[in-house]
């Protein structure tokens, strides 16, 4: 550590923790579902500082808002991969349809493999090309793959796959 520069007093710590931690929950919880962990890595930020700030209140507030905002986000990204992992929109069953999380788990029993070609593919928008690059394979092997996962998804869940013609232009 630099000549000058001190660590906050565990005491002070201490008591900033005692009287705003609640207040911060309070605050991040408008923008975030885990108030209490942004709360937390605030905390942990402040403690590591080399130098305190001169408003260690207004700043652990301003951390807060970063922090649960961040995290909001980041929830609601989440929450929408997991809503279209669960969409089973391209399977079609004769009679009756196919509940989302029968094709979730189907898709989370595929091996390791498969499913990950089928989730870069079909949700990340890649390529075989691209997958072959990612996963240090060739092309005609990610298709392979994909083809594999596909199949044994349908075998699992006992549909045929929709055909769907693509426009040639």
């Amino acid at each position: 550590m630099a000549r000058g520069q001190k660590l906050m007093e565990p005491e002070r710590l201490g008591e900033l923790l005692d009287r705003h931690a609640a207040a911060l929950e309070l605050f991040a919880r408008q923008w975030c579902d885990v108030p209490e962990d942004v709360v937390q890595e605030a905390f942990l930020k402040l403690a590591g500082l080399a130098e305190p700030p001169d408003e260690p209140a207004a700043w652990l507030f301003r951390v807060v808002r970063n922090g649960a905002m961040d995290a909001g986000r980041a929830s609601r990204r989440r929450r929408r991969h997991e809503a279209a992992m669960e969409a089973a929109g391209w399977f079609e069953r004769s009679a009756g349809t196919i509940e989302p999380e029968d094709a979730a788990e189907a898709l989370r029993a595929l091996p390791d493999s498969e499913r990950e070609v089928i989730v870069a593919h079909l949700w990340g928008g890649l390529s075989f090309e691209q997958i072959a690059a990612m996963t240090s394979s060739s092309s005609s092997s990610a298709h392979r793959l994909y083809a594999r996962g596909l199949e044994l998804i349908r075998e699992r869940l006992g549909v045929t796959c929709r055909r769907t013609r693509r426009d040639p232009t």
